[in-house]
């Protein structure tokens, strides 16, 4: 009986051990309040994943041939992730892909910095430092690992638990079908906003383009919220009021200048429009 016990106590520990070492492996500097199970590898192993399911799904994400527009968006984003304040720019992709469909305003981030924007945002914002500040918050997003660590705010213990026991097998092959099959795992919480756009400011103020260029397109978006084409992006993106006064907080304690061409760049912006199809 003693030995049996022994076993079950050994089991145990080992259990716990290696739980608390793939957490403190994977996790960012706040594990212990937001938790991620995830490698930063396999931030990157499920962004691929999804990036493949999107590129294979045609008539919901249509991709835009067009390199030359891809390859404008995707200097920016080059810009965006040499701020002191990215951390996984030699881990992360980051690279962008432009969905054509002009029905959309939205833009949203896979795990491991698979990056994708609407043609419907590109020409619903009006110049590069609006677009930058949107393509840094989706930076953000993959920085801050936000879509695994709700995945593992939803798995919990008992999911690793279950895995390393092999109790509940099932689990896992859940945890793969709603990472190919449904997006909503890019549902962003109204914290997850608000700290994307934090790290937003944060990236963009060292970069050439004005730093609270987000500010503008909050409020285009209220400006034009009776409209059914953002449906997509609210469902996506929380948009409560105090967002604006967030950044705008953030700004006036920088003793950010106001905004002027040098720093909006809207004419060349509008002539990267007339590319689009």
């Amino acid at each position: 009986m003693k030995h049996i016990l022994l076993k079950k106590k050994v089991l145990l520990t080992g259990i716990f051990i290696l739980f608390f070492s793939v957490l403190n492996y994977s996790c960012d500097s706040d594990s212990i309040t937001n938790p991620n199970i995830f490698t930063l590898e396999d931030d990157v192993a499920l962004g691929q994943d999804l990036d493949a399911q999107i590129k294979k799904n045609t008539t919901e994400y249509p991709i835009l041939n067009n390199q030359s527009a891809r390859q404008y968006v995707q200097n920016m984003i080059n810009e965006i992730i040499k701020s002191p304040e990215v951390k996984y720019e030699e881990t992360f992709k980051y690279q962008i892909e432009i969905i054509q469909r002009d029905d959309v305003i939205n833009a949203f981030a896979a795990p491991g910095g698979y990056l994708y924007v609407y043609t419907g945002l590109l020409k619903f914002v009006e110049n590069e430092a609006t677009l930058a500040a949107v393509l840094a918050h989706e930076v953000a997003h993959a920085e801050r690992r936000h879509a695994t660590k709700r995945m593992t705010k939803q798995y919990g213990v008992s999911f690793l638990l279950d895995l390393i026991l092999g109790d509940n097998p099932s689990q896992l092959e859940e945890l793969g079908a709603n990472m190919l099959t449904g997006l909503a795992f890019l549902k962003n919480s109204r914290d997850d906003e608000f700290e994307a756009d934090e790290y937003s400011f944060k990236y963009l103020q060292s970069t050439k383009w004005y730093p609270g260029g987000i500010t503008f397109f909050f409020k285009k978006i209220s400006d034009n919220s009776s409209g059914g084409f953002l449906d997509e992006l609210l469902s996506t993106h929380p948009m409560p009021e105090d967002r604006v006064k967030a950044v705008e907080d953030m700004i006036n304690k920088a003793k950010i200048p106001a905004p002027s061409e040098s720093n909006l760049f809207t004419t060349a912006y509008q002539n990267f429009l007339k590319t689009l199809p």
